[in-house]
């Protein structure tokens, strides 16, 4: 009888379970969207009053009207309240329709609600986290500015959400060609000189740099090889740990945004060994996020390099 031989093995071959786990927890993912739409999507929300629902339905509606508000001072209408409060809910539930935006608003409501339940269960900050604080005052005025930054746009996200509201300014520079080409097919006046005047004004003063996920990447790049102390939620926070999380394991922060959902226990112990935290050390940041949580575990000790290809193979391709 031959002898397989290891070095025939494809990488990364092996770890059925694991693939099963995250096989399982993308299918349960790509129903988000489908779900997330019919519930918006339903006249009466006393059946459905999750928080959830209501804040990524704010945040569209927020995205509405403030293309609306730009169409009608391009428009030169004298009552643009009226114009934006006629047309307000129809645009709103347009942006419903667009996959990649509603998941992105679903996303962001999740990392706040995860945020406000750790700001209870644990004293996190869900603004001024321990590591940034300690950033800002970095003899590194690159370092200290970037964080000072990232600081003002958590503020910034803090209270928009709190509000149920999205800038425009706050979106990816992808979403926001997304939603402006939503916004020209939901008035179907391609040629409108005032559209045309309304989104080159957008346009050109959006800058995505200055966006609050741009700026906590910059954090996060910036710390280089200390970025792994971004990957301990209780010192860092949630919106940097989720950041460092993303980026240090090769996922779209979307995905390790979702990843921090119960059901999603392996993928989230998965990216914490890709990203270079120790079996010890992942499975302590897990049971942070959900102190119930049973990660595998396979999922603890994998090999860092079989996690990153793990992830890579069974990408979220449906909300990223």
């Amino acid at each position: 009888m031959s002898i397989p031989d290891p070095a025939s093995e494809p990488q990364g071959a092996g770890h059925d379970s694991l693939r099963e786990a995250l096989a399982q927890g993308n299918a349960s993912l790509a129903r988000i969207t489908p779900i997330l739409t019919h519930l918006l999507a339903t006249p009466d929300h006393s059946l459905f009053s999750d928080e959830i629902v209501a804040r990524v339905r704010g945040m569209c509606h927020h995205l509405a009207w403030q293309v609306l508000r730009a169409q009608a001072e391009a428009a030169g209408q004298s009552e643009r309240e009226t114009f934006v409060e006629r047309h307000g809910e129809a645009l709103a539930e347009h942006f419903v329709g667009r996959p990649a935006l509603l998941a992105h608003c679903h996303s962001l409501a999740i990392e706040w609600q995860l945020a406000e339940a750790l700001e209870v269960r644990s004293g996190i900050d869900p603004v001024l986290s321990p590591l940034v604080q300690e950033l800002i005052a970095h003899d590194d005025d690159g370092v200290s500015g970037a964080a000072m930054a990232a600081l003002t746009a958590q503020a910034r996200f803090a209270q928009t959400q709190r509000r149920m509201e999205l800038p425009l300014s706050e979106l990816p520079g992808d979403l926001l060609h997304d939603l402006l080409v939503g916004w020209r097919e939901f008035s179907n006046q391609l040629r409108s000189d005032a559209m045309m005047r309304a989104e080159t004004k957008l346009r050109s003063s959006f800058d995505e740099g200055a966006g609050r996920l741009s700026l906590l990447a910059r954090v996060v790049t910036g710390m280089g090889a200390a970025g792994a102390r971004a990957l301990d939620i209780d010192r860092a926070g949630v919106a940097l740990f989720l950041t460092a999380l993303a980026t240090r394991s090769g996922q779209s922060r979307t995905a390790a945004v979702l990843s921090t959902n119960n059901r999603q226990t392996a993928r989230l112990a998965l990216g914490l060994r890709a990203a270079g935290l120790s079996g010890e050390d992942a499975e302590r940041q897990v049971l942070r996020i959900n102190p119930q949580a049973e990660p595998p575990a396979e999922a603890v000790t994998i090999d860092p390099d079989d996690a990153r290809r793990l992830i890579a193979d069974t990408p979220l391709t449906e909300v990223d």
